[in-house]
């Protein structure tokens, strides 16, 4: 249907005045940005689900990458040489706060800026690293998700011996170059003999010498492996679970995805609640909370799976006092 000249003037009219309330509708929604450091590969499934269960979160309360925040995102591989360039690149940008999972992209952050809010996860003893003053008061610009206390891997040589009697040697598979390696190992090493089990390092370094060593340790019998927490452990997940399943080797983890990926038993908190607890910092910080309040926050509750087709595989029958307790049990 045609309209007269004077009501296509007057609707115009009445459009052109509502332009303004828009853009400043629209003005009033401030892009905000997000940097995040990960440790890891762009493919390592672990990575994946932390930064997924992270965006998962964000987008529960509210914000979508390029709808109200540019989430700027680094993966760094595991390479400290990354981690420092990846670090200084974000806080270049000018974000409003950063996520980073983990306690070896925590220094090079805080060698960068001290002004920058940061929201941790998954980090090592934050206050012996020297990344926040106190767990109930922050103090600067870094908050956000303790890994756990040292006492939990006292666990894994006791859940070792409980599923895999036999099992009188175990390989701890360790990061000896950041503290919480250092720490672990300790706690375990402490614990070991009481079970009647005798522990010996072996190093994450580089697949070539994972496999080697491993192998090594392979070639006595009643051994087991204990893989401790770390970035590393992580971007080498697949290969140790490959590597224990080759030489029939019993094997404890920290997290329930190394489990449901073909490991045999795994006892520790859960890393992706803590990404999506993470985001609700960022939400916080994002509308004008500092980091120094907000408390550093330790792990509540511990989940314990067990892979059965990975047991039968080993010739092992789970005692039911396992099965009892466990939280998942992977068929």
């Amino acid at each position: 249907m045609a309209i007269g000249r004077r009501q296509f003037i007057t609707a115009l009219g009445g459009a052109a005045a509502a332009w303004p309330l828009a853009a400043r509708g629209q003005q009033g929604e401030r892009m905000r940005r997000i940097g995040v450091l990960m440790p890891l590969a762009a493919d390592n499934l672990v990575g994946q689900a932390d930064y997924a269960a992270f965006l998962q979160g964000l987008q529960q309360l509210g914000w979508t990458d390029g709808r109200n925040v540019h989430i700027d995102t680094r993966w760094t591989a595991g390479n400290a040489a990354n981690i420092r360039k990846y670090a200084a690149e974000l806080v270049a940008l000018g974000p409003d706060v950063i996520m980073t999972p983990g306690g070896a992209t925590m220094g090079p952050l805080l060698q960068v800026t001290r002004t920058v809010p940061i929201v941790f996860t998954i980090v090592p003893d934050p206050v012996g690293s020297g990344f926040v003053k106190s767990l109930s008061r922050p103090g600067g610009n870094a908050t956000g998700f303790a890994m756990f206390e040292y006492s939990l891997c006292g666990k894994w040589p006791e859940l070792l011996k409980e599923i895999a009697p036999s099992v009188t040697r175990a390989a701890v598979l360790w990061d000896p170059t950041i503290p919480a390696g250092i720490g672990q190992f300790a706690v375990i090493q402490s614990v070991a003999p009481s079970i009647g089990v005798d522990v010996s390092p072996v190093n994450l370094s580089d697949a070539a010498g994972i496999e080697r060593d491993v192998a090594a340790f392979a070639g006595s019998a009643n051994g087991g492996l204990i893989l401790t927490a770390s970035a590393l452990s992580a971007l080498h997940r697949d290969l140790i679970i490959t590597l224990a399943a080759r030489y029939k080797l019993p094997a404890v983890y920290q997290q329930r995805l190394y489990v449901a990926a073909g490991g045999l038993i795994s006892y520790g908190p859960n890393f992706l609640d803590q990404h999506r607890l993470a985001a609700g910092y960022v939400d916080r910080i994002l509308k004008g909370e500092k980091p120094a309040d907000l408390p550093v926050q330790v792990p509540t509750k511990y989940e314990l799976a067990v892979n059965l087709k990975t047991a039968k595989a080993l010739g092992l029958a789970v005692p039911q006092t396992v099965l009892a307790r466990a939280d998942e049990v992977i068929e």
